[in-house]
């Protein structure tokens, strides 16, 4: 296994949309998938798509640490506790119209955040690396965790979601103003 460069925001491999994985069972897509992962624990984020380091293919894998994971497989079964889910070819379907805004980084935008809208709740599909189907429902957090995975596959990068380009800053910059109008506001709330 190895440590994969990740693609940084600006970078081709980005812009375009990932050809869909012909084999799924093939020895260089269970390199890769072996390959990410490593690359994944490394970066210590929750989610890594092909594009990100480099090769333009429709394969993604998430992981939600116990207490932030909401998924559940169609038996209940709690995801938190498993590996990177892997998804090869993936689908996803909103279920319904409830958005949501909440911040989002990225490890190729690193050290930047932004507010981003996303369904509150979807449906997605794939092929996982061992070549069963997968059906799954999420919401929440884990729901914007696999759009922002899956938007890397058709060359978008979450800035291309927000519709206010003012709340995209650096991490700690972003902190800090966000402390500051807290304080303004509840200093106000007190007058």
């Amino acid at each position: 296994m190895a440590i994969l460069k990740i693609a940084r925001m600006g970078h081709p491999v980005l812009r375009a949309p990932a050809e869909p994985v012909e084999d799924p069972a093939a020895p260089e897509i269970r390199r890769l998938i072996d390959d990410m992962m490593e690359t994944l624990a490394d970066a210590d984020g929750r989610g890594l798509a092909a594009p990100q380091v480099h090769v333009p293919l429709r394969l993604i894998m998430f992981h939600l640490p116990g207490g932030e994971e909401e998924d559940e497989d169609e038996d209940g079964e709690d995801l938190a506790s498993k590996p990177p889910t892997v998804l090869i070819n993936p689908v996803i379907e909103p279920e319904g119209d409830e958005a949501s805004m909440d911040w989002e980084g990225c490890l190729s935008l690193p050290g930047m955040i932004g507010l981003v809208p996303r369904h509150a709740a979807i449906r997605y599909h794939g092929i996982d690396a061992d070549g069963n189907p997968v059906d799954r429902r999420a919401e929440g957090f884990s729901a914007r965790v696999v759009q922002h995975e899956f938007d890397h596959l058709d060359g978008i990068l979450y800035p291309q979601r927000m519709p206010d380009l003012s709340l995209l800053g650096f991490v700690e910059e972003m902190r800090q103003g966000l402390a500051a109008r807290r304080e303004e506001e509840e200093k106000e709330d007190d007058d």
